[in-house]
């Protein structure tokens, strides 16, 4: 009995957690879900932000900006490869988000690059970011602060 009592509560422990780091945001039909950053290592001038995007109206919209005081400038991009190297390419017209559906900035892909941090990304910290859609206007997000290996082990090479 002890066990299957100690089992319950194990699980119920764990939803709590994923549940409590998912900070989920909205701003009209546009919904922000697990945004997140790596801590920066000493002397790191950029970190990459990532997150998920759901777009549940019927027609597409665009993340256009993201700003924070975190950084000198904030820039969204994407990952290109050409000739077998990975380099990054920065977006000035944003990122899509189609109608009723979703985009993923992960690594490897699309991203939100903090350009000349103000400080490191301290790891259990939190960043915060105005996003700006072409439609549905601005929303605060607080990217969490993550340690720095986190979800890492794309293997890519890139060049800024």
């Amino acid at each position: 009995m002890k066990l299957r009592q100690w089992t319950l509560m194990a699980a119920l422990g764990l939803c709590a957690a994923t549940s409590a780091w998912a900070v989920d945001y909205k701003v009209g039909q546009i919904e922000i879900d697990d945004a997140w950053v790596r801590a920066t290592a000493p002397g790191q001038p950029n970190g990459a932000g990532y997150m998920e995007i759901d777009n549940d109206a019927k027609t597409a919209d665009r993340l256009v900006s993201v700003t924070s005081d975190a950084a000198e400038r904030v820039e969204l991009h994407t990952v290109q490869t050409e000739n077998g190297v990975a380099r990054m390419r920065h977006l000035p017209d944003g990122i899509p988000v189609p109608a009723d559906g979703e985009v993923k900035l992960a690594p490897g892909g699309y991203h939100v690059m903090f350009l000349k941090l103000k400080q490191p990304f301290t790891e259990g910290a939190e960043v915060p970011a105005t996003l700006k859609f072409e439609h549905a206007g601005e929303v605060a997000v607080k990217f969490k602060v993550m340690p720095i290996g986190h979800n890492a082990g794309h293997g890519m090479h890139m060049k800024h």
